[in-house]
């Protein structure tokens, strides 16, 4: 039998080989943990639908921010939880609301540490949507205003960046004038572009406490059956300001991250939501599949798809891996 002179295998045949010729690397440099504050003291509640993670007071964020940092984790992404929501999302830019406490106390504790703060307002709306409302719809174009009023509360607090998520037309531009404006002209924007409304957010709703009271968001969030319109996302927030894109979910949209690093040079986010985290925690509970080789094999396969950075629960257990 005549085999082909060039055989792949010989560059297969042992792991320090198999490292030599890897085409995509993973590094702790691309994580970045998403947290979730809440008000209180030597609060630690367990997220009962994503294992390993929890809502905690500030003074725990301190500490949990600490550790994130030792792994060499570059940055954290915080989500707040409110002690009152009311149907105008005052909390969202209180001076002194949950976010503007927890980002001041980390940069007092932990001044080296990337603090990215999501800017939406689902977690402070007592209808549990991401905007104002006006009857059942969200209105667009006040939403921005609060937006952009929530993200300028963030500098202030010594956010590092900001991540407006709420996916409402001209959202990206709106944050972007209102930090200049405040004297925040080099604070960097993170835009959620490509947020799609996914079946895989369900335990970060539980996380978030920010479940809609009534209806979906299925107006504003994205069809998931679309990928044009997502490269038409990114096209508006790149001309409205963005400095960093983002798809999210990751793992079923790869094809999206795909279309973007090719279409687009700015820096590339994915977000590896709680339900895709859920699913392998819980598939790995209960022996189904090795869960530390499928957490890596999931978020190689995003860097492998073009993404930059990887907003990920699993940054914590990646890190530990890598740093083996």
């Amino acid at each position: 039998m005549q085999y082909p002179e060039y055989r792949p295998r010989r560059l297969r045949k042992n792991e320090n080989l198999r490292r030599l010729i890897r085409e995509t690397r993973l590094s702790v440099d691309s994580l970045v943990c998403p947290l979730f504050v809440v008000p209180g003291s030597k609060v630690k509640k367990p997220i009962t639908s994503m294992p390993g993670q929890f809502q905690v007071s500030v003074d725990h964020l301190v500490k949990e921010a600490a550790v994130i940092r030792d792994l060499g984790i570059p940055a954290v992404l915080l989500f707040g939880i409110p002690e009152k929501k009311d149907e105008l999302a005052g909390g969202a830019f209180a001076r002194k609301g949950i976010v503007q406490r927890a980002v001041s106390a980390l940069k007092e504790s932990i001044p080296d540490m990337m603090v990215i703060t999501d800017v939406c307002l689902c977690e402070y709306t007592s209808h549990g949507h991401c905007g104002m409302l006006d009857g059942d719809d969200v209105d667009n174009d006040t939403t921005i205003q609060v937006l952009g009023e929530t993200a300028l509360s963030h500098a202030r607090a010594g956010a590092d960046m900001v991540a407006p998520s709420a996916m409402m037309d001209g959202q990206i531009l709106a944050v972007r004038e209102a930090l200049d404006e405040g004297g925040y002209e080099s604070t960097p924007v993170m835009a959620y572009s490509a947020k799609y409304a996914s079946s895989f957010y369900g335990p970060f709703r539980e996380a978030a406490e920010s479940a809609p009271q009534r209806g979906d968001r299925k107006s504003y969030q994205m069809d998931p059956a679309n990928s044009d319109e997502a490269i038409r996302e990114m096209t508006l927030d790149v001309a409205e300001g963005a400095d960093i894109l983002m798809v999210k979910p990751a793992l079923a949209y790869l094809d999206v991250i795909r279309r973007a690093r090719e279409e687009f040079d700015l820096p590339l986010a994915a977000y590896n939501v709680s339900g895709e985290y859920a699913m392998v925690k819980a598939a790995a509970a209960m022996g189904h599949l090795d869960g530390e080789r499928a957490m890596m094999e999931i978020l190689l396969s995003l860097r492998r798809a073009g993404a930059d950075i990887i907003i990920t629960y699993h940054a914590k257990e990646a890190a530990e891996v890598l740093l083996k």
